[in-house]
């Protein structure tokens, strides 16, 4: 049994030395447990019992000499002399793979049984139907929880009881069971079940008799279903109520999830932007005034700034124009003024990159029906990357052709690389920028994504041509229309204050509370401008009201995104003081979502200005606020 021959072992090894040795260890420890003694790992652990004349039966796992190893049941008894002392042990060892194979056995066919059972089970359950089954007097045996629901009886209830029992009509019932048992089947019979609390349920019942394997009638086997009309009704009206108010919920949460995202992405962008647009005005403002081709430089910048904002909104909000929801204002747009904006704008970038650009001439009677910033942000999205994907001294070429009496086509070409089919097809999908993320150039991939949506929202369409080797042409076309009869109003200018200070005058003090030192800087420099004010400023929301208490200014500005308290949060608490509640409060913030100027001004700001700040706007706000203060201050 164990491969070794007497002489390997006698007077040499332990039976202890030819056991598995963690389970010496466990019986020692299991041993020292139970009597309440430390018994050392090793022969003493597997005779202890013995020697305490108990005894002791016991598993344990033999191993051969060739390593192999196989259970086995081990029997320990004392040897003991005529006067009682041990003078040796007897272990009898029994292999006991075949008993143990077949428990393993017995356990599978168990479990096997069990699962059969649990899966018959749930199928039983898991019927919407109530499902039952009678012996073939008719009397319950077998229920499912759909049947206890219906009954509103237990399972231990209902086995035993007569089917007849729980319908309206006792005397129909038990002859649907009798029917089964002369038809052997029986489909759509009509009952009305009657719960214990009094409940009635119209109900179709089907039934089939049942047999053993040797073909014994066991009894019938039975599925009630509800046919109430109105409970069908209002469980597939509660269930479409359900799923709407889930839907609405998670929209709604999205939604919110979404603006607040794109606010804040707002706010860091339009932070710079104030600094770079505001210091452009005060530079075409200041005296001395800048000269003729300074003019022409500081344009350009508040052109491409004030545009630049205007592509912000929009691209911030790929998924509006993506929806379809984009507010669009369109109108008759000179086709002209719009192609000549977009030259003066990329024609810096061409000519850094060495690209050269030609644009045609345009009849100033030219016009279309559009919205002018969609069809200005299109086109320079077309020019920027026809710029940014040329070759080496390439080429940009602009042309306008009429496809038809209601469209007019323009086309942006370049010598560039070239697309091949299989990127042409991926052209118009979100973030693709096929294969460019490698390259210097900057980009999103959103770019002709949202250009093809906006194209479309304005009737048009948009498309391309492309070789590789050769080059692209990027086109749209677009619906012509007749010249406005009245001319649309230019865009805002800087303009240079003057002070009026009447001689004696007080000087009243504005607190400008804003954490960003170029926002502060800007304003300062727009401040020097006005002799009959006082700027205060503070880094942050507690200081601001700290300092406001102090100073009793006549008007605040207050920044939204403050380090620790909100600019809203210190407006509340500068209300709740009686010392500070009169002085109006202006918001200035990069936070310009339509949302976030609701909640603004619900929130009691007395005007609630965006970033970039707009200098006639800026102005016209703070002279309001300070009528305001003077009337408030005079009552």
């Amino acid at each position: 049994m164990l491969g070794y021959a007497a002489a390997d072992v006698m007077n040499k090894i332990t039976p202890a030395d030819i056991s598995d040795p963690q389970e010496v260890i466990a019986r020692a420890e299991a041993l020292s447990l139970e009597l309440g003694t430390l018994i050392t790992p090793g022969f003493e652990a597997l005779v202890f019992k013995a020697s305490r004349g108990i005894e002791d039966i016991y598993e344990l796992t033999y191993i051969r000499k060739d390593g192999s190893r196989f259970p086995a049941v081990v029997s320990v008894t004392a040897l003991r002399d005529a006067q009682g002392g041990i003078i040796g042990y007897l272990l009898i060892g029994t292999d006991n793979t075949a008993r143990k194979q077949v428990e393993a056995e017995q356990k599978k066919l168990d479990q096997r049984l069990r699962d059969q059972q649990f899966y018959t089970r749930s199928l039983i359950e898991s019927n919407i139907d109530a499902l039952m089954t009678t012996d073939p007097l008719g009397i319950i045996t077998d229920v499912n929880k759909q049947m206890e629901a219906l009954t509103d009886c237990t399972r231990d209830e209902l086995i035993g009881a007569p089917f007849k029992n729980y319908f309206t009509d006792p005397e129909r019932a038990e002859a649907a069971i009798k029917l089964v048992l002369s038809e052997k089947k029986v489909t759509n019979y009509e009952l009305t079940a009657l719960a214990r609390d009094g409940k009635k349920t119209v109900v179709s019942y089907n039934a089939t008799t049942f047999y053993d394997r040797d073909r014994r009638l066991q009894g019938v086997f039975a599925a009630a279903r509800d046919v109430t009309e109105r409970k069908r009704f209002e469980q597939a009206l509660q269930e479409t109520n359900f799923q709407l108010e889930s839907a609405k919920f998670a929209a709604e949460k999205a939604n919110l999830a979404k603006s607040d995202f794109l606010s804040s992405m707002s706010h860091e962008l339009r932070s710079p932007l104030n600094a770079i647009l505001g210091f452009a005005q005060l530079l075409e403002s200041t005296a001395p005034l800048p000269s003729l081709s300074q003019k022409e430089s500081i344009t350009q910048i508040l052109q491409a700034g004030w545009h630049l904002l205007k592509l912000i909104n929009e691209v911030l909000d790929l998924a509006v124009v993506e929806s379809g929801k984009v507010s669009l204002s369109t109108e008759p747009v000179s086709l002209a003024e719009v192609i000549s904006e977009c030259q003066a704008m990329m024609e810096p970038q061409a000519q850094q990159r060495g690209i050269s650009m030609t644009f045609p001439p345009l009849d100033p009677g030219c016009f279309v029906q559009a919205d002018r910033t969609r069809v200005k942000q299109v086109l320079i999205n077309l020019l920027s990357n026809a710029i940014k994907y040329n070759r080496e001294h390439g080429a940009v070429e602009v042309q306008c052709a009429a496809t038809n009496p209601e469209r007019i086509r323009i086309s942006v070409k370049d010598n560039g690389a070239g697309l091949c089919v299989e990127k042409l097809a991926q052209l118009f999908q979100s973030f693709n920028r096929l294969g460019q993320e490698a390259r210097s150039e900057e980009g999103t991939g959103i770019g002709l994504v949202v250009s093809k949506r906006l194209v479309e929202l304005m009737g048009g369409i948009i498309g391309v041509e492309s070789t590789v080797g050769v080059g692209s042409v990027f086109w749209i076309e677009l619906l012509l229309t007749t010249a406005p009869k009245f001319g649309v109003a230019s865009g805002e200018s800087a303009v240079v204050v003057q002070p009026q200070v009447s001689a004696g005058a007080r000087q009243r003090t504005l607190l400008y509370v804003e954490d960003n030192p170029a926002n502060m800087k800007l304003v300062e420099k727009l401040m020097a401008q006005r002799a009959d004010l006082r700027l205060l400023g503070a880094i942050n929301g507690t200081l601001g009201v700290e300092v406001a208490r102090a100073s009793q200014p006549e008007v605040i500005l207050m920044d939204i995104n403050l380090p620790g308290i909100s600019g809203i949060e210190a407006m509340k608490i500068l209300r709740e003081d009686p010392s500070t509640a009169h002085i109006p409060i202006v918001a200035l913030s990069a936070n310009a979502m339509p949302r976030d100027i609701e909640k603004g001004l619900e929130a009691g700001f007395f005007r609630y200005l965006t970033k970039p700040i707009r200098v006639t706007e800026f102005m016209d706000t703070l002279n309001g606020a300070l009528e305001f203060a003077e009337k408030g201050r005079t009552k």
